[in-house]
């Protein structure tokens, strides 16, 4: 099985995506580390990397391609991105796809302590970019929950409850997985 994990940079998709895998014994995969890394190759902050990928979206396709192709060749996986589970849904992937919400405070606050010189108005800039280049490239809101199958608001709630939250629901899909 494949589970998706998509949200808003600060909803929480690495930290919930990694113990969800170590609970499950799944790998973990995470696009967010593609698109950091591809920053870093430019000599970009996550801001300006986020602002040049709105004119190239050679940028976003390269990741996307790399996305689908992993989940069309792997199995027993968990992958966060803020696009996963529209890719998943888009290419006929059997995945669940999970969306973690919340509230602009919440993302400020766990991004401070994630990230040196992160700010409010960046993380409102990088939101966005990102929501123009997901409308231009792909005329997608990410934000739209229709295409996902479990939505949880993340903000009161440790990550440890999300993923018993998510393991949960899993085992609807994966009954017989679990079992001793």
């Amino acid at each position: 099985m494949i589970i998706t994990i998509s949200g808003e940079s600060g909803s929480g998709k690495t930290t919930v995506g990694k113990l969800l895998a170590s609970s499950l014994n799944y790998k973990f995969f995470s696009g967010g580390y593609f698109f950091r890394k591809k920053a870093e190759e430019y000599n970009m902050d996550l801001i300006d990397f986020s602002n040049y990928a709105e004119h190239h979206p050679e940028i976003d396709k390269e990741e996307d391609r790399m996305i689908v192709e992993f989940m069309q060749h792997n199995d027993n996986i968990i992958l966060e991105s803020r696009l996963s589970g529209y890719m998943a849904y888009k290419n006929n992937i059997n995945a669940i796809k999970i969306y973690l919400n919340t509230d602009i405070a919440t993302r400020v606050d766990r991004l401070a302590s994630r990230d040196k010189g992160v700010d409010r108005a960046g993380i409102m800039t990088r939101a966005r970019s990102e929501f123009l280049r997901y409308m231009i490239f792909y005329g997608i809101d990410y934000r739209v929950f229709t295409n996902y199958d479990y939505i949880i608001d993340t903000d009161h709630i440790s990550p440890e409850n999300i993923v018993n939250d998510i393991v949960d629901f899993y085992n609807k899909f994966e009954p017989d997985k679990n079992k001793g």
